[in-house]
């Protein structure tokens, strides 16, 4: 049976950027058929919502999901997809490859943070002139399924787990979540070490190989991701994707970039690797490989784009990819 992905560009290079991988998923030619769906800024000014309820259908009943970025309207955006394909986890590989200037070359570390509540579920208030407040959620159920999703993450690798958390100040929620891992650690048999993450944050800039699969709530995993993308050479190279029981939406973490939006000079390799991780989460796991290889081979030889050095177009980079394949 045929796959189908839905394609949501968004704003800014997300409309340079997923195109690329689109171009490198059909080189691979799993079979997918490719149904585009609009989202963001721009189709806010249109249409006067930024997230179309016809782009929602599309992503629910789409296999999975490749997404791009969006503007001033991300959180009206990508919250409610990642909500409609039924995501809880958050996966953010953080590695640094050959050729590319990184801070601290030996990163190779992958962030699972959970992805529905915490400070994102979203319950603010405004309780009077100059006071406001923000609600942290967190529940067993969220907490044990995050903790079952990381432990079998990092058994499938042979990776180590380290929890992530703030408890000695979030005493109550931070120790409600470390409950449920303990407690499913200690139904799986496995293994595990905490860090503070305010310490984890230092201990990564100095010594980022102590770490293999990282756990933590939404907010600290949020952060954590983005630090150690400056360990490996900058946002554009990190994919992500937002994984549900069975559906899954896999995007770049870097932003619109409007600096750089339509000048087709942005860097595709996150949103191709991004879509390495759509072709596992399928079970595609041979073209995945073949993708993630074709990616390093060209971050290593080039052609690269300006933010790493080069003077290479979007297109030229993707091209090359594809010429690796």
């Amino acid at each position: 049976m045929t796959e189908e992905i839905a394609v949501v560009p968004g704003d800014g290079i997300g409309q340079e950027v997923v195109p690329a991988a689109v171009r490198v998923l059909e080189a691979v030619d799993p079979g997918f058929s490719f149904v585009e769906a609009e989202a963001g800024d721009a189709v806010a000014a249109a249409r006067g919502t930024p997230l179309p309820e016809s782009t929602v259908e599309t992503v629910e009943a789409a296999d999975a999901t490749l997404f791009g970025a969006a503007g001033e309207t991300a959180a009206d955006v990508i919250l409610p997809l990642r909500e409609a394909v039924g995501s809880f986890a958050n996966v953010r590989p953080a590695r640094a490859y050959p050729g590319v200037d990184a801070l601290r070359p030996e990163t190779d570390l992958v962030f699972v943070r959970e992805n529905t509540e915490g400070v994102y579920a979203g319950h603010e208030s405004d309780l009077g002139e100059g006071v406001t407040t923000l609600t942290r959620v967190v529940t067993e159920s969220a907490s044990r399924r995050i903790a079952e999703f990381g432990f079998a993450y990092a058994a499938e690798r042979g990776a180590d787990v380290t929890v992530a958390h703030k408890a000695n100040v979030m005493r109550t929620t931070d120790g409600q979540f470390l409950h449920a891992v303990d407690a499913v650690a200690s139904e799986q048999g496995a293994t595990y070490d905490t860090e503070l993450l305010d310490a984890m944050a230092t201990k990564l800039l100095l010594d980022p190989s102590q770490y293999d699969v990282i756990v933590c709530p939404n907010l600290a995993g949020d952060v954590l991701s983005d630090l150690a993308a400056g360990l490996v050479g900058g946002l554009g190279l990190l994919p992500s994707g937002n994984v549900g029981a069975e559906n899954g939406l896999f995007e770049p973490v870097h932003g619109t970039a409007p600096d750089i939006a339509g000048e087709g000079v942005a860097n595709p390799s996150a949103a191709i690797l991004s879509a390495a991780m759509l072709l596992s989460h399928l079970c595609h796991d041979g073209e995945a490989a073949r993708v993630r290889s074709a990616v390093e081979a060209v971050l290593e030889d080039g052609p690269r784009t300006p933010d790493l050095g080069g003077s290479a177009t979007t297109d030229a980079v993707a091209g090359a990819v594809i010429d690796r394949l």
